[in-house]
């Protein structure tokens, strides 16, 4: 499969409202998933169309901005177009959707800490932030985003998605709860115990405060 050609993902910055993403998918199967699962070329890529910027952003704050982080969305649709036949609309498409790319940052994520030392350090994430920034801001920016994904690189799995997908994305818990297959209290349990590691680490680098209120991290801290 040629998957369409991917747009910079690396310059997202600033989230759409999850509600406005969640209303442009139907509660039913949208008609271009079903093509798409026929095997309509079309279909996928209206498919791509709607759905790359959400699923680019998502992945961006599952791994952080990497200098690759376009691979890692490319990977997202190589994966999406491979299953899309399991998709049975149990749950919304967003939902699905979400999961796979949930899944895909995790695999990349695990790969990455896998590999040496010295590799995973040469990786230096692009800010996400205006073109119009000074370099030295925008280095410092970046340094930033370095010390919060070093604080949420020691998560467990589990609360890094419920942590990302709630505080982050703006995710409801009862729909990461459809998305990872776990009961709500569970969820709110994750998501509790994530918060106080990452605000306790966040609480030692009050450099950090300016990438909080980027974020609305502040709003629940």
């Amino acid at each position: 499969m040629n998957a369409p050609a991917l747009a910079s993902v690396t310059q997202i910055s600033a989230p759409s409202s999850h509600a406005s993403a969640s209303n442009t998918v139907d509660d039913a199967v949208p008609a271009y998933v079903r093509r798409a699962q026929a095997g309509d070329a079309q279909g996928f890529k209206e498919l791509y169309s709607k759905h790359k910027r959400d699923v680019a952003r998502l992945a961006m704050r599952m791994v952080g901005p990497r200098a690759d982080l376009e691979d890692v969305v490319q990977e997202v649709f190589v994966q999406v177009f491979r299953s899309l036949s399991a998709f049975r609309g149990e749950s919304r498409f967003s939902t699905w959707l979400h999961r796979v790319t949930v899944n895909v940052s995790l695999m990349y994520l695990r790969a990455q800490k896998s590999r040496p030392q010295l590799a995973r350090d040469s990786v230096v994430p692009e800010p996400a932030t205006s073109d119009i920034e000074s370099p030295a801001s925008g280095a410092a920016t970046a340094e930033r985003l370095r010390a919060l994904y070093a604080i949420l690189d020691n998560l467990s799995d589990k609360k890094r998605v419920v942590f990302v997908l709630h505080d982050l994305e703006g995710v409801s818990a009862s729909e990461i709860a459809d998305t990872v297959g776990a009961p709500v209290l569970t969820v709110r349990t994750r998501l509790f115990y994530a918060r106080r590691e990452v605000y306790a680490a966040m609480a030692k680098d009050p450099s950090l405060d300016a990438i909080a209120k980027e974020l609305g991290l502040e709003q629940i801290r």
